[in-house]
């Protein structure tokens, strides 16, 4: 009979968004060495979800396991952009490391480090080997982010074959039918609706229903839903940039949404792109003025 797996309830709690619920029943006892290293990882992970970035810092000191130590480097990385050269050096270093470089949590915020930097190829040279259920579904998410969904079902496949109801699997297939769309946003909306009735309501179950809706064309709905998100956590990034697209598809404005995302999320994509948009605007202005 397999041991009860007793950081279930906080992984999950982790995976839907839930934050401060895996924070504040994170006091598990008789935990073994390896399943308190990883608790904390949830824990301080949870913090940086947060953006309470120096808490991380300050807490984790250099005795602390690896796995804490990747958790660090993932806060300093995130804290400011001062920080990314040395800590991209950092962590290249120790993933050369034979002693420590094949860490699954240091494998795992590599992946997400350099998916952040857009640098997708490197990315998988970490996260492609796998090994756990996070690092599969990291893939998948670097595998969207390259547009290629093909790659992405292989790996949503190899994640149904080890458990089809793990969040994380159930979470990489809406990913999967959001990115393919058509039919399948369907699935998608009712795999998010299955989660808001089994789990709290939280940011990403919200703003999960509601891109489904937007793109099943229910703007209305889709904003109900975001100003639930929004009640829940005025900066998130992803509940205003959804803000501004579903403003702009029901004729309302949406300015104030991208001036909040702009202020808390300067590197947002969205923020980007209307950026760029502005700066293309004002050069075709001058160019006939």
């Amino acid at each position: 009979m397999a041991a009860p797996d007793h950081l279930f309830s906080l992984r999950n709690n982790f995976y839907l968004g839930a934050y401060q619920a895996a924070i504040n029943n994170s006091d598990l006892p008789n935990l073994s060495p390896d399943d308190a290293v990883e608790r904390d990882c949830l824990v301080y992970r949870s913090y940086i979800a947060l953006g309470s970035y120096q808490l991380v810092i300050n807490e984790i000191d250099n005795s602390a396991a690896t796995p804490l130590q990747a958790v660090k480097l993932l806060a300093m990385y995130l804290s400011g952009p001062a920080n990314k050269e040395p800590i991209i050096s950092s962590l290249k270093e120790w993933l050369a490391d034979s002693a420590i470089g094949n860490n699954a949590i240091l494998r795992l915020i590599a992946g997400t480090i350099f998916m952040h930097e857009e640098d997708y190829n490197e990315a998988l040279k970490h996260t492609n080997a796998g090994g756990t259920m996070e690092l599969h579904a990291l893939n998948i998410q670097i595998f969207l982010k390259m547009h290629r969904s093909d790659y992405a079902e292989k790996q949503l496949r190899y994640m149904q074959q080890i458990d089809e109801d793990h969040t994380l699997t159930q979470l990489a297939n809406a990913w999967l039918n959001l990115a393919v769309g058509g039919s399948k946003i369907q699935e998608a909306y009712l795999i998010f609706q299955d989660f808001s009735e089994k789990y709290p309501m939280t940011s990403l179950i919200l703003n999960g229903k509601a891109v489904c809706c937007m793109h099943m064309g229910n703007f209305d709905e889709a904003e109900t839903l975001l100003l639930e998100a929004l009640n829940k956590d005025a900066k998130d990034p992803e509940t205003l940039a959804n803000l501004v697209v579903c403003s702009l598809h029901l004729g309302k404005p949406s300015s104030r949404y991208l001036s909040q995302l702009t202020l808390t999320h300067p590197d947002h994509i969205l923020v980007k792109r209307a950026s760029s948009a502005e700066e293309n605007f004002e050069r075709a202005v001058q160019s006939v003025a």
